[in-house]
Protein backbone atom coordinates (compact mmCIF):
# COMPACT_ATOMS: atom_id res chain seq x y z
CA UNK A 1 0.00 0.00 0.00
CA UNK A 2 1.21 3.45 -0.78
CA UNK A 3 0.02 5.30 2.31
CA UNK A 4 2.59 5.83 5.06
CA UNK A 5 -0.29 5.61 7.53
CA UNK A 6 -1.24 2.09 6.50
CA UNK A 7 -0.41 -1.05 8.45
CA UNK A 8 1.73 -2.82 5.86
CA UNK A 9 2.72 -6.49 6.11
CA UNK A 10 6.28 -6.84 7.35
CA UNK A 11 8.55 -9.79 7.96
CA UNK A 12 9.66 -10.08 11.57
CA UNK A 13 12.45 -12.52 10.73
CA UNK A 14 14.45 -13.48 7.64
CA UNK A 15 13.85 -17.13 8.53
CA UNK A 16 11.33 -19.13 6.48
CA UNK A 17 7.81 -18.94 7.83
CA UNK A 18 6.35 -21.90 9.67
CA UNK A 19 3.91 -23.90 7.58
CA UNK A 20 1.31 -25.96 9.40
CA UNK A 21 0.98 -29.60 8.49
CA UNK A 22 -2.67 -29.00 7.67
CA UNK A 23 -1.86 -26.35 5.03
CA UNK A 24 1.24 -28.18 3.77
CA UNK A 25 -0.66 -31.40 3.09
CA UNK A 26 -3.43 -29.46 1.38
CA UNK A 27 -0.94 -27.68 -0.83
CA UNK A 28 0.88 -30.91 -1.72
CA UNK A 29 -2.43 -32.50 -2.64
CA UNK A 30 -3.10 -29.65 -5.03
CA UNK A 31 0.41 -29.77 -6.49
CA UNK A 32 1.19 -26.39 -4.99
CA UNK A 33 4.42 -27.05 -3.10
CA UNK A 34 7.66 -26.57 -5.01
CA UNK A 35 11.33 -26.25 -4.27
CA UNK A 36 12.30 -22.62 -4.75
CA UNK A 37 15.91 -23.43 -5.60
CA UNK A 38 19.09 -24.85 -4.08
CA UNK A 39 18.98 -24.39 -0.33
CA UNK A 40 15.64 -22.57 -0.51
CA UNK A 41 12.72 -23.27 1.77
CA UNK A 42 9.71 -25.16 0.51
CA UNK A 43 6.90 -22.68 -0.21
CA UNK A 44 3.45 -22.30 -1.70
CA UNK A 45 3.13 -21.86 -5.45
CA UNK A 46 0.26 -19.44 -4.97
CA UNK A 47 0.05 -17.39 -1.80
CA UNK A 48 -3.09 -15.64 -0.52
CA UNK A 49 -3.56 -12.28 -2.18
CA UNK A 50 -3.29 -10.41 1.10
CA UNK A 51 0.20 -11.69 1.88
CA UNK A 52 3.34 -12.72 0.03
CA UNK A 53 3.74 -15.61 2.48
CA UNK A 54 1.57 -17.10 5.21
CA UNK A 55 4.25 -16.06 7.69
CA UNK A 56 3.95 -12.35 6.94
CA UNK A 57 3.09 -10.18 9.92
CA UNK A 58 0.87 -7.10 9.89
CA UNK A 59 2.29 -4.33 12.08
CA UNK A 60 0.27 -3.99 15.28
CA UNK A 61 1.46 -0.45 16.13
CA UNK A 62 0.61 2.52 13.95
CA UNK A 63 -1.45 5.66 13.51
CA UNK A 64 -4.51 3.56 12.67
CA UNK A 65 -5.55 0.13 13.86
CA UNK A 66 -4.70 -2.79 11.62
CA UNK A 67 -7.59 -4.74 10.12
CA UNK A 68 -9.31 -1.78 8.48
CA UNK A 69 -7.42 -0.89 5.29
CA UNK A 70 -5.18 -3.95 5.66
CA UNK A 71 -5.69 -6.18 2.59
CA UNK A 72 -8.65 -8.31 3.64
CA UNK A 73 -7.65 -11.74 4.88
CA UNK A 74 -9.65 -14.87 4.07
CA UNK A 75 -11.06 -15.67 7.54
CA UNK A 76 -12.64 -13.78 10.40
CA UNK A 77 -13.80 -14.32 13.97
CA UNK A 78 -15.82 -11.40 15.34
CA UNK A 79 -16.94 -11.11 18.96
CA UNK A 80 -19.00 -8.62 20.96
CA UNK A 81 -18.59 -8.43 24.73
CA UNK A 82 -20.68 -6.99 27.53
CA UNK A 83 -18.64 -5.45 30.36
CA UNK A 84 -19.73 -7.11 33.60
CA UNK A 85 -17.89 -4.85 36.05
CA UNK A 86 -18.46 -1.24 37.10
CA UNK A 87 -14.79 -0.80 37.95
CA UNK A 88 -12.91 1.53 35.62
CA UNK A 89 -9.60 0.22 36.98
CA UNK A 90 -10.57 -3.38 36.20
CA UNK A 91 -11.61 -2.47 32.66
CA UNK A 92 -8.41 -0.52 31.99
CA UNK A 93 -6.34 -3.38 33.40
CA UNK A 94 -8.05 -5.77 30.99
CA UNK A 95 -7.45 -3.45 28.03
CA UNK A 96 -3.77 -3.32 28.97
CA UNK A 97 -3.61 -7.11 29.20
CA UNK A 98 -5.45 -7.56 25.92
CA UNK A 99 -3.02 -5.19 24.21
CA UNK A 100 -0.04 -7.12 25.50
CA UNK A 101 -1.56 -10.39 24.27
CA UNK A 102 -2.51 -8.90 20.89
CA UNK A 103 1.04 -7.66 20.37
CA UNK A 104 2.29 -11.22 20.87
CA UNK A 105 -0.34 -13.11 18.88
CA UNK A 106 -0.12 -10.84 15.83
CA UNK A 107 3.53 -11.83 15.40
CA UNK A 108 2.72 -15.53 15.74
CA UNK A 109 3.65 -15.96 19.40
CA UNK A 110 1.63 -17.53 22.19
CA UNK A 111 -0.72 -15.27 24.13
CA UNK A 112 1.66 -15.64 27.08
CA UNK A 113 5.31 -16.76 26.91
CA UNK A 114 5.45 -20.57 26.95
CA UNK A 115 1.82 -20.44 28.00
CA UNK A 116 0.55 -23.70 26.52
CA UNK A 117 2.76 -26.06 28.55
CA UNK A 118 5.28 -23.97 30.50
CA UNK A 119 3.30 -23.67 33.75
CA UNK A 120 3.48 -27.39 34.38
CA UNK A 121 0.89 -30.14 34.48
CA UNK A 122 -0.93 -28.99 37.60
CA UNK A 123 -1.89 -25.48 36.47
CA UNK A 124 -4.30 -24.36 33.74
CA UNK A 125 -2.30 -23.30 30.65
CA UNK A 126 -2.18 -19.56 30.01
CA UNK A 127 -2.37 -20.21 26.25
CA UNK A 128 -4.92 -22.66 24.87
CA UNK A 129 -2.35 -24.13 22.46
CA UNK A 130 -4.32 -24.73 19.26
CA UNK A 131 -2.09 -22.31 17.32
CA UNK A 132 1.26 -23.70 18.50
CA UNK A 133 2.17 -25.06 15.05
CA UNK A 134 0.83 -22.09 13.13
CA UNK A 135 2.46 -18.79 12.17
CA UNK A 136 0.93 -15.33 12.32
CA UNK A 137 -1.05 -15.80 9.08
CA UNK A 138 -1.50 -12.03 8.73
CA UNK A 139 -3.54 -11.91 11.95
CA UNK A 140 -5.00 -8.50 12.74
CA UNK A 141 -6.96 -7.61 15.87
CA UNK A 142 -9.18 -4.53 15.84
CA UNK A 143 -11.11 -3.24 18.86
CA UNK A 144 -14.17 -1.00 19.06
CA UNK A 145 -16.37 0.49 21.79
CA UNK A 146 -20.17 0.44 21.65
CA UNK A 147 -22.58 3.20 22.75
CA UNK A 148 -23.52 1.25 25.89
CA UNK A 149 -19.93 1.39 27.19
CA UNK A 150 -20.31 5.16 27.56
CA UNK A 151 -23.84 5.21 28.95
CA UNK A 152 -25.96 2.22 29.91
CA UNK A 153 -29.56 2.01 28.64
CA UNK A 154 -30.73 3.23 32.07
CA UNK A 155 -28.41 6.26 31.86
CA UNK A 156 -25.53 5.21 34.10
CA UNK A 157 -21.98 6.43 33.40
CA UNK A 158 -20.11 3.42 34.78
CA UNK A 159 -16.61 4.47 33.75
CA UNK A 160 -16.66 8.26 33.75
CA UNK A 161 -16.56 8.55 29.97
CA UNK A 162 -20.11 9.65 29.11
CA UNK A 163 -18.87 13.11 28.15
CA UNK A 164 -16.45 11.52 25.66
CA UNK A 165 -19.13 9.70 23.73
CA UNK A 166 -19.00 10.86 20.10
CA UNK A 167 -22.16 12.34 18.60
CA UNK A 168 -22.02 9.77 15.79
CA UNK A 169 -22.00 6.87 18.25
CA UNK A 170 -25.73 6.32 18.74
CA UNK A 171 -27.59 3.08 18.21
CA UNK A 172 -28.51 2.51 14.59
CA UNK A 173 -32.20 3.04 13.83
CA UNK A 174 -34.47 0.11 13.06
CA UNK A 175 -34.64 0.02 9.29
CA UNK A 176 -37.64 -1.14 7.28
CA UNK A 177 -37.62 -4.93 7.11
CA UNK A 178 -35.21 -5.45 10.00
CA UNK A 179 -35.83 -8.63 11.99
CA UNK A 180 -33.14 -8.02 14.57
CA UNK A 181 -32.37 -10.59 17.25
CA UNK A 182 -31.22 -8.98 20.52
CA UNK A 183 -28.88 -11.92 21.13
CA UNK A 184 -27.01 -11.07 17.91
CA UNK A 185 -26.96 -7.29 18.30
CA UNK A 186 -25.16 -4.56 20.22
CA UNK A 187 -22.37 -4.97 22.75
CA UNK A 188 -20.08 -2.82 24.89
CA UNK A 189 -16.83 -3.85 23.16
CA UNK A 190 -16.07 -5.68 19.93
CA UNK A 191 -12.93 -7.36 18.66
CA UNK A 192 -12.47 -8.30 15.02
CA UNK A 193 -9.86 -10.98 14.32
CA UNK A 194 -8.89 -11.53 10.68
CA UNK A 195 -6.31 -14.04 9.46
CA UNK A 196 -5.50 -16.37 6.59
CA UNK A 197 -6.06 -19.41 8.79
CA UNK A 198 -9.33 -19.83 10.70
CA UNK A 199 -7.63 -21.48 13.67
CA UNK A 200 -5.35 -18.48 14.16
CA UNK A 201 -8.34 -16.11 14.30
CA UNK A 202 -10.31 -18.40 16.63
CA UNK A 203 -7.28 -18.87 18.89
CA UNK A 204 -6.90 -15.11 19.28
CA UNK A 205 -10.53 -14.49 20.24
CA UNK A 206 -10.62 -17.56 22.50
CA UNK A 207 -7.63 -16.41 24.52
CA UNK A 208 -8.79 -12.80 24.80
CA UNK A 209 -12.21 -14.00 25.99
CA UNK A 210 -10.59 -16.40 28.47
CA UNK A 211 -8.60 -13.72 30.32
CA UNK A 212 -11.61 -11.40 30.25
CA UNK A 213 -13.62 -13.67 32.56
CA UNK A 214 -14.93 -11.65 35.49
CA UNK A 215 -14.61 -8.35 33.62
CA UNK A 216 -16.36 -9.06 30.32
CA UNK A 217 -18.65 -11.77 28.97
CA UNK A 218 -19.22 -12.80 25.37
CA UNK A 219 -22.57 -11.48 24.13
CA UNK A 220 -22.38 -12.89 20.62
CA UNK A 221 -19.82 -13.91 18.03
CA UNK A 222 -19.60 -14.74 14.35
CA UNK A 223 -17.22 -16.80 12.23
CA UNK A 224 -16.70 -15.74 8.62
CA UNK A 225 -14.99 -17.21 5.59
CA UNK A 226 -14.29 -16.03 2.07
CA UNK A 227 -13.97 -12.26 2.23
CA UNK A 228 -16.76 -10.48 0.34
CA UNK A 229 -14.81 -7.37 -0.54
CA UNK A 230 -11.35 -6.23 -1.58
CA UNK A 231 -9.60 -3.50 0.36
CA UNK A 232 -6.52 -3.30 -1.88
CA UNK A 233 -5.96 -2.95 -5.62
CA UNK A 234 -3.72 -6.03 -5.34
CA UNK A 235 -6.78 -8.19 -4.69
CA UNK A 236 -9.32 -9.64 -7.10
CA UNK A 237 -13.02 -9.20 -6.39
CA UNK A 238 -14.47 -12.17 -4.48
CA UNK A 239 -17.97 -13.64 -4.74
CA UNK A 240 -20.72 -13.83 -2.15
CA UNK A 241 -23.05 -16.76 -1.52
CA UNK A 242 -25.43 -15.50 -4.22
CA UNK A 243 -22.61 -16.22 -6.67
CA UNK A 244 -22.00 -12.59 -7.66
CA UNK A 245 -18.79 -10.60 -7.43
CA UNK A 246 -19.11 -8.42 -4.37
CA UNK A 247 -17.51 -5.07 -3.58
CA UNK A 248 -16.26 -4.14 -7.06
CA UNK A 249 -16.44 -0.44 -6.27
CA UNK A 250 -15.25 -0.70 -2.68
CA UNK A 251 -12.80 1.90 -1.38
CA UNK A 252 -9.23 0.64 -1.73
CA UNK A 253 -6.37 1.38 0.67
CA UNK A 254 -4.33 2.90 -2.14
CA UNK A 255 -6.99 5.60 -2.63
CA UNK A 256 -5.54 7.60 0.23
CA UNK A 257 -7.56 10.77 -0.28
CA UNK A 258 -10.83 8.81 -0.44
CA UNK A 259 -9.85 6.84 2.66
CA UNK A 260 -9.09 10.11 4.44
CA UNK A 261 -12.45 11.57 3.43
CA UNK A 262 -14.68 8.59 4.20
CA UNK A 263 -12.89 6.27 6.67
CA UNK A 264 -10.62 8.07 9.13
CA UNK A 265 -12.08 10.37 11.76
CA UNK A 266 -10.49 13.81 11.96
CA UNK A 267 -9.82 14.95 15.55
CA UNK A 268 -11.75 18.12 14.69
CA UNK A 269 -14.88 16.14 13.75
CA UNK A 270 -16.05 15.78 17.35
CA UNK A 271 -14.10 14.01 20.08
CA UNK A 272 -10.31 14.52 19.77
CA UNK A 273 -9.60 11.05 21.20
CA UNK A 274 -11.17 9.51 18.07
CA UNK A 275 -8.72 11.22 15.69
CA UNK A 276 -7.27 8.55 13.40
CA UNK A 277 -10.01 6.11 14.32
CA UNK A 278 -13.15 5.05 12.49
CA UNK A 279 -16.63 3.62 13.08
CA UNK A 280 -17.48 -0.03 12.55
CA UNK A 281 -20.95 -1.08 11.43
CA UNK A 282 -21.74 -4.79 11.75
CA UNK A 283 -24.86 -6.33 10.22
CA UNK A 284 -25.65 -10.03 10.12
CA UNK A 285 -27.57 -10.48 6.88
CA UNK A 286 -29.32 -13.80 6.39
CA UNK A 287 -29.48 -14.76 2.72
CA UNK A 288 -32.61 -16.72 1.79
CA UNK A 289 -30.60 -19.21 -0.21
CA UNK A 290 -33.38 -21.57 -1.30
CA UNK A 291 -35.67 -18.95 -2.97
CA UNK A 292 -32.62 -17.35 -4.61
CA UNK A 293 -31.43 -20.67 -6.03
CA UNK A 294 -34.83 -21.18 -7.68
CA UNK A 295 -34.72 -17.74 -9.33
CA UNK A 296 -33.87 -17.57 -13.05
CA UNK A 297 -30.53 -16.01 -14.02
CA UNK A 298 -32.14 -13.04 -15.79
CA UNK A 299 -33.96 -12.04 -12.61
CA UNK A 300 -30.87 -12.55 -10.44
CA UNK A 301 -28.89 -10.21 -12.68
CA UNK A 302 -31.73 -7.68 -12.74
CA UNK A 303 -31.89 -7.64 -8.94
CA UNK A 304 -28.14 -7.10 -8.61
CA UNK A 305 -27.59 -4.93 -11.70
CA UNK A 306 -24.51 -6.83 -12.86
CA UNK A 307 -23.60 -9.85 -14.95
CA UNK A 308 -23.16 -12.95 -12.81
CA UNK A 309 -20.30 -14.22 -14.93
CA UNK A 310 -18.10 -11.18 -15.55
CA UNK A 311 -19.34 -8.87 -12.83
CA UNK A 312 -19.85 -6.14 -15.46
CA UNK A 313 -22.63 -3.60 -14.95
CA UNK A 314 -25.60 -4.52 -17.13
CA UNK A 315 -25.05 -3.10 -20.59
CA UNK A 316 -21.26 -3.15 -20.19
CA UNK A 317 -18.59 -5.78 -20.93
CA UNK A 318 -16.07 -5.81 -18.06
CA UNK A 319 -16.29 -5.71 -14.28
CA UNK A 320 -14.68 -2.31 -13.83
CA UNK A 321 -16.55 -0.55 -16.65
CA UNK A 322 -18.33 2.60 -15.51
CA UNK A 323 -21.75 2.17 -13.92
CA UNK A 324 -24.12 3.60 -16.52
CA UNK A 325 -27.30 4.61 -14.73
CA UNK A 326 -28.76 6.64 -17.57
CA UNK A 327 -28.81 4.36 -20.63
CA UNK A 328 -32.06 2.64 -21.54
CA UNK A 329 -32.95 -0.43 -23.50
CA UNK A 330 -36.21 -1.60 -25.10
CA UNK A 331 -37.70 -2.38 -21.69
CA UNK A 332 -36.42 0.66 -19.80
CA UNK A 333 -33.22 1.44 -17.88
CA UNK A 334 -30.42 -1.08 -18.39
CA UNK A 335 -29.98 -1.02 -14.61
CA UNK A 336 -33.40 -1.03 -12.98
CA UNK A 337 -34.49 1.65 -10.52
CA UNK A 338 -34.55 -0.92 -7.70
CA UNK A 339 -31.33 -2.74 -8.64
CA UNK A 340 -28.92 -3.13 -5.75
CA UNK A 341 -25.90 -1.58 -7.46
CA UNK A 342 -27.87 1.54 -8.36
CA UNK A 343 -29.21 2.16 -4.87
CA UNK A 344 -25.83 1.51 -3.23
CA UNK A 345 -23.88 3.67 -5.68
CA UNK A 346 -22.25 6.96 -4.77
CA UNK A 347 -24.02 8.51 -7.76
CA UNK A 348 -27.43 7.82 -6.20
CA UNK A 349 -26.29 8.74 -2.68
CA UNK A 350 -24.82 12.17 -3.26
CA UNK A 351 -21.24 10.92 -3.22
CA UNK A 352 -21.47 8.81 -0.05
CA UNK A 353 -18.97 5.93 0.18
CA UNK A 354 -18.03 3.39 2.86
CA UNK A 355 -15.22 0.86 3.17
CA UNK A 356 -16.67 -2.64 3.24
CA UNK A 357 -14.91 -5.57 4.91
CA UNK A 358 -17.50 -8.35 5.13
CA UNK A 359 -17.41 -12.15 5.09
CA UNK A 360 -19.61 -15.07 4.07
CA UNK A 361 -21.00 -17.27 6.83
CA UNK A 362 -22.81 -20.59 7.11
CA UNK A 363 -24.09 -21.62 10.53
CA UNK A 364 -25.82 -24.92 9.81
CA UNK A 365 -29.56 -24.98 9.24
CA UNK A 366 -32.46 -23.14 10.83
CA UNK A 367 -34.36 -26.25 11.93
CA UNK A 368 -36.71 -26.06 8.94
CA UNK A 369 -34.34 -27.50 6.36
CA UNK A 370 -33.03 -24.11 5.25
CA UNK A 371 -29.41 -23.00 5.35
CA UNK A 372 -28.59 -20.39 7.98
CA UNK A 373 -26.14 -18.61 5.71
CA UNK A 374 -25.42 -15.18 4.38
CA UNK A 375 -23.21 -12.13 4.64
CA UNK A 376 -21.66 -10.80 7.82
CA UNK A 377 -21.47 -7.21 6.67
CA UNK A 378 -18.76 -5.03 8.18
CA UNK A 379 -18.22 -1.43 7.09
CA UNK A 380 -15.87 1.28 8.29
CA UNK A 381 -16.82 4.92 7.91
CA UNK A 382 -15.95 8.36 9.23
CA UNK A 383 -19.51 9.10 10.36
CA UNK A 384 -22.09 6.28 10.26
CA UNK A 385 -25.00 8.69 10.70
CA UNK A 386 -24.03 10.56 7.51
CA UNK A 387 -22.79 7.56 5.51
CA UNK A 388 -24.23 4.19 6.47
CA UNK A 389 -27.63 5.30 7.76
CA UNK A 390 -28.80 7.13 4.60
CA UNK A 391 -27.39 4.33 2.44
CA UNK A 392 -29.24 1.65 4.37
CA UNK A 393 -32.44 3.65 4.49
CA UNK A 394 -32.43 3.82 0.71
CA UNK A 395 -31.73 0.11 0.38
CA UNK A 396 -34.27 -0.88 3.01
CA UNK A 397 -37.08 0.96 1.23
CA UNK A 398 -36.33 0.20 -2.39
CA UNK A 399 -33.80 -2.61 -2.96
CA UNK A 400 -35.08 -5.51 -5.06
CA UNK A 401 -32.71 -7.74 -3.11
CA UNK A 402 -34.83 -7.38 0.02
CA UNK A 403 -36.99 -10.25 -1.24
CA UNK A 404 -34.00 -12.54 -0.72
CA UNK A 405 -32.32 -11.24 2.45
CA UNK A 406 -33.16 -10.51 6.08
CA UNK A 407 -31.16 -8.35 8.51
CA UNK A 408 -31.06 -10.26 11.81
CA UNK A 409 -28.16 -8.65 13.70
CA UNK A 410 -26.86 -5.11 14.07
CA UNK A 411 -24.20 -3.23 16.02
CA UNK A 412 -22.15 -0.04 15.92
CA UNK A 413 -18.76 0.59 17.52
CA UNK A 414 -16.32 3.49 17.76
CA UNK A 415 -12.90 2.21 16.70
CA UNK A 416 -10.15 4.22 18.41
CA UNK A 417 -6.92 5.19 16.64
CA UNK A 418 -3.94 2.88 16.45
CA UNK A 419 -1.73 1.89 19.33
CA UNK A 420 1.73 3.40 19.58
CA UNK A 421 4.56 1.97 21.69
CA UNK A 422 3.70 2.44 25.37
CA UNK A 423 -0.04 2.75 24.77
CA UNK A 424 -2.89 0.28 25.12
CA UNK A 425 -6.20 -0.26 23.38
CA UNK A 426 -8.36 2.71 24.32
CA UNK A 427 -5.66 4.77 26.04
CA UNK A 428 -6.76 7.83 24.04
CA UNK A 429 -10.24 7.40 25.54
CA UNK A 430 -9.37 6.54 29.13
CA UNK A 431 -6.46 8.97 29.33
CA UNK A 432 -4.50 6.67 31.63
CA UNK A 433 -0.72 6.95 31.83
CA UNK A 434 1.44 4.19 30.31
CA UNK A 435 1.47 1.05 32.43
CA UNK A 436 3.05 -2.40 32.44
CA UNK A 437 2.88 -2.78 28.68
CA UNK A 438 4.97 0.33 28.15
CA UNK A 439 7.46 -0.69 30.85
CA UNK A 440 7.96 -4.05 29.17
CA UNK A 441 8.89 -2.33 25.92
CA UNK A 442 11.50 -0.01 27.42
Amino acid sequence: MSSPDSNEPIQTSPQPAKISRRRLFGAVGAGAVIAAGAGAAVGRLTAPESASEYGDVVAFHGEHQAGIVTPAQDRMHFVAFDVTTDSRDALVALLRKWTEMAERMTVGEEAHPDGAIGAGEYKPPSDTGEALDLDACQLTLTIGFGPSLFTTPDGRDRFGIADKRPTALVELPKFTGDALEPARSGGDICIQACANDPQVAVHAIRNLARVGFGTVAVKWSQLGFGRTSSTSTSQTTPRNLFGFKDGTRNIKAEETSTVSDFVWVDPKDDQPWMGGGSYLVARRIRMLIEPWDRTVLHEQERVIGRSKGTGAPLGQKAEFDELDLDSKGPRGPLIDKDAHVRLASKEELGGIQILRRGYNFTDGSDGFGHLDAGLFFIAYCRDPQKQFVPMQQSLAHNDAMNEYIKHVGSALFAVPPGVRAGEFWGSSLFGAPPGPVAEAEK
